[in-house]
């Protein structure tokens, strides 16, 4: 690559950056790419994290070392956090979505790239520091907001099917009880879709009484996987007790009116947790 002036080799380093999350890339890489000494891309990565600690775009962690280098983990501050809970409550809130039943629509938002993103930088932020190797939902709302949070935490999407497809393999199927409804439903995982004993982030869209993330967890102990964590959207509150404890919600719907059609949303357990 030819050399570069500083100030567009600042743009290029930063999108290189942003690109690769939680990626380890040595500065030899760098300074044979620009064609510049390592202490002027030492220089060049100390204005890009400080611009990035200011503007709450996450963490720059650089180490020593033949076998270092520098990597980019994505966070978001609180304050833009608050500001994200504030346009998915004005959304959800909306009377219009309440529908028969005292459900809530959802799916529209589910459909929006920019909202979708914020939230699975939300998701980044509380899971960074875990040991993962993939991002587990289940078809098919979620998927969204799981691809969202793996591509800020570089890692693959595992998607769990209703049903067993052709197309799979041979997969693993249980059948799990709705933690709503009380029925009986089935999941089903292509034995080549996950490695055995890894490491799982399970996101999901919405959780009433967590029997579909209780199906998925059921579903990995026979991949000898370790659940590290649980990220859900939105999570019910209207019920006597959720079959899963130790998750991280973005928003929690407090009560939904039928007849008046109002909606009730309060921050998740995300706002409770002791990030920097």
């Amino acid at each position: 690559m030819k050399k570069l002036k500083r100030s567009a080799r600042l743009v290029e380093m930063t999108q290189y950056l942003l690109c690769r999350p939680h990626t380890l890339i040595p500065l030899t890489l760098f300074a044979e790419r620009y064609a510049s000494a390592k202490s002027s891309i030492s220089e060049d990565l100390a204005i890009i994290k400080e611009a990035f600690e200011e503007e709450g775009l996450g963490e720059l962690q650089t180490l020593a070392g033949a076998a270092g280098g520098v990597r980019y983990t994505p966070k978001i501050s609180k304050a833009v956090s608050l500001a994200i809970l504030n346009d998915i409550r004005q959304q959800l809130e909306q009377p219009e979505r309440v529908l028969p039943g005292g459900y809530l629509y959802m799916s529209d938002m589910l459909g929006q790239p920019a909202l979708v993103n914020e939230v699975g930088k939300m998701f980044a932020t509380a899971f960074a520091d875990k040991p993962l190797d993939v991002v587990m939902t289940v078809e098919t709302k979620g998927i969204p907001l799981a691809y969202a949070a793996a591509t800020l935490l570089n890692l693959p999407v595992v998607i769990v099917r209703r049903d067993n497809r052709v197309t799979e393999g041979s997969a693993v199927s249980i059948n799990y009880v709705s933690g709503s409804t009380k029925r009986i439903s089935t999941m089903s995982l292509g034995r080549r879709s996950l490695k055995e004993q890894s490491n799982v982030l399970i996101i999901d869209d919405f959780m009433r009484a967590g029997g579909t993330i209780q199906g998925m967890i059921d579903l990995l102990r026979e991949f000898r996987a370790t659940v590290q964590g649980v990220g859900v959207f939105v999570e019910s509150a209207e019920v006597d007790e959720h079959l899963i404890e130790d998750y991280v919600s973005i928003a929690k719907l407090t009560g939904v009116d039928p007849k008046t059609k109002q909606t009730t949303v309060l921050p998740g357990s995300y706002f409770q947790l002791d990030l920097k």
